[in-house]
């Protein structure tokens, strides 16, 4: 699973990406995005998925966040995720950068829906130690937070980009005075559409109730429909 920023000027010419798994999220501007079902308009936070052949074209200089997933490894072994799989292709007035890339692992009697939301937290929001159903890649778009797993602590700020397995605890408190907004492109079981993925590990946390809140901005059943 890899996870670029792309940044598409506006009147620049369209940019075609190949079929694959793939989620959007537009982090300022806008973008018009055509597939074999139609054609959209997305303006600044709001989010697609989809898995066939893309165009994008930037209405205003647009700033952009893209997940892909590449197919499942039949042969037992671990590639790195290659950045240039992922960069956009031939598209020269544009700028692209891989901020993340993981190997997934995905049970494979499910079918998998790819998600794409935004976690809000109130100014010392605290979200409790918890799972996921399955793994994804978070990246902050304002304010900041501390990612607490496997024993280790680590602070993301706008632009920085973490893993999530799912099966592994994380702990997760934001920053005193601003709080903190992440985006996440991830994948859950298709028993998980427009159900919540999210597991407390500990009941006092579950009387405790949460503090962030969540908005599914697109999500759709891709991977052994």
């Amino acid at each position: 699973m890899a996870l670029c920023e792309d940044h598409l000027p506006a009147g620049a010419p369209a940019v075609f990406l190949p079929a694959a798994v793939r989620a959007l999220y537009v982090a300022s501007g806008s973008v018009r995005v055509a597939d074999a079902a139609g054609s959209r308009w997305l303006p600044a936070g709001t989010g697609w998925v989809g898995d066939g052949e893309v165009t994008l074209s930037a209405d205003a200089d647009a700033r952009l966040w893209r997940w892909e997933v590449d197919a499942p490894v039949q042969d037992g072994t671990s590639p790195e995720v290659d950045p240039a799989r992922h960069l956009l292709r031939s598209a020269p007035q544009c700028r692209s950068e891989l901020l993340l890339g993981t190997l997934v692992d995905l049970d494979e009697r499910f079918s998998w829906l790819l998600r794409c939301d935004t976690v809000t937290f109130p100014p010392g929001g605290v979200a409790h130690t918890h799972l996921h159903q399955g793994p994804g890649l978070r990246v902050v778009e304002s304010g900041s937070l501390v990612i607490e797993t496997e024993g280790t602590a680590r602070t993301y700020r706008p632009g920085q980009a973490w893993a999530e397995k799912g099966v592994l605890p994380v702990r997760a408190p934001s920053d005193a005075e601003t709080g903190a907004v992440f985006v996440r492109g991830f994948l859950l079981p298709a028993q998980n559409l427009g159900t919540s993925s999210l597991r407390i590990v500990h009941a006092e946390d579950r009387a405790a109730g949460n503090t962030q809140s969540y908005r599914v901005l697109a999500e759709q059943v891709l991977i052994g429909r």
